[in-house]
């Protein structure tokens, strides 16, 4: 037997009437379900520009009755999320669609469900990295590579078109933080933060101002083992060529130099580099290195096509040639016609003659 009891604390002298209902048990959360963290997935999580990213929340008891909550995440650090469009209300769905993605950005995601609603706990933020470049802001790095040994320095450098922006990070334990070696938001359009090696920390860096524009992300590991490999941190162009290395903790590569693609041996010889004179897309791919028995990690190295605006470029330079060309045939054209019709085809092409003379 239960025994349920409904107190009031307050005016004894008021007569109070009780009415006793039993809710709907699919549309209530235990204590349990409130303090459940649903799981955010993202797809794809780098991204060329303006593809389509898919969210889905999954929650541990995927009952009947739950709402979802979408959430951009604006700073991770004082818990600031912004609702996505369409989603105020929650949708049915445990999925969502953000078309025409085009910079790096963190999502969230979370779930309710009763009458009054109760909501789970938000997700952990899942990022999706653009490593494309942007007219308004982009990052470099310096040493241009990957991966990077523990005892080094490395310098990033924003180029933005605005008046403020700051370098933000997403670390391997999921934390999102701002640079703590570059501080609040800086005013110059060009400048290098220098992270020292006592700060450094393997993540996924970028730039944004305070527009709320982004730049490409950098994925930068650390590693402490005796072979590193040097390869480009950005996206290499079909047709260009690249070079990958090998680096060691201490001293000078002498002998043989072995390098895999996705785990199979592709050269090992006594040359330092692998180069590749002009990157197809199937040269993409997870690449290492090997030296006297040490491997270095693998790292990715992906591959885009050639820029738009170049083959827009080139169209615009075609056309240009083409219309000049027409205009200078034009009176050959005419001068063709018309002597054509008294049988004077030999002088018009002497005409033609003095015309580029």
């Amino acid at each position: 037997m239960i025994t349920v009891r409904c107190a009031i604390y307050g005016d004894g002298s008021i007569e109070w009437e009780y009415e006793w209902s039993k809710p709907d048990s699919d549309a209530v959360l235990t204590n349990n379900e409130c303090h459940t963290q649903p799981v955010l997935t993202v797809s794809p999580s780098w991204l060329s520009p303006g593809a389509s990213v898919t969210l889905n929340c999954e929650v541990k008891h995927p009952s009947a009755g739950w709402s979802f909550y979408w959430y951009k995440a604006v700073s991770q650090m004082s818990n600031i999320y912004e609702l996505l469009p369409g989603s105020i209300s929650g949708t049915e769905k445990d999925s969502y669609i953000i078309d025409g993605q085009t910079h790096t950005a963190g999502y969230v995601c979370r779930a309710g469900r009763g009458d009054p609603e109760y909501h789970t706990d938000h997700s952990e933020t899942k990022f999706v990295w653009s490593a494309g470049w942007f007219v308004s802001a982009s990052l470099t790095v310096s040493p241009n590579r990957v991966q990077h040994l523990i005892y080094e320095s490395v310098s990033l450098t924003c180029s933005v078109n605005s008046s403020s922006w700051r370098v933000m990070r997403f670390d391997e334990h999921g934390y999102l933080s701002q640079l703590p070696d570059c501080p609040n938001w800086r005013t110059m359009t060009r400048s290098t933060c220098n992270i020292e090696r006592h700060r450094h920390r393997a993540a996924v860096y970028w730039c944004e101002t305070e527009s709320g524009e982004f730049s490409n992300g950098v994925n930068i590991t650390l590693h402490g083992t005796h072979a590193i490999l040097v390869s480009p941190v950005h996206p290499v162009s079909e047709g260009d060529s690249v070079t990958l290395g090998c680096k060691l903790w201490a001293g000078n590569l002498n002998s043989t130099v072995a390098f895999y693609k996705n785990m199979k041996l592709i050269q090992k010889d006594d040359r330092q580099n692998l180069n590749i004179s002009a990157v197809s897309k199937s040269d993409e791919g997870f690449y290492k290195c090997e030296y006297s028995g040490h491997q270095s990690q693998e790292s990715w190295m992906s591959v885009k096509g050639k820029s738009s605006r170049s083959s827009l470029s080139l169209s615009l330079i075609t056309g240009l040639v083409c219309g000049i060309s027409l205009i200078l045939l034009l009176p050959l054209l005419l001068v063709c016609w018309y002597r054509k019709s008294k049988g004077e085809i030999f002088t018009s092409i002497i005409y033609f003659i003095y015309l580029f003379n």
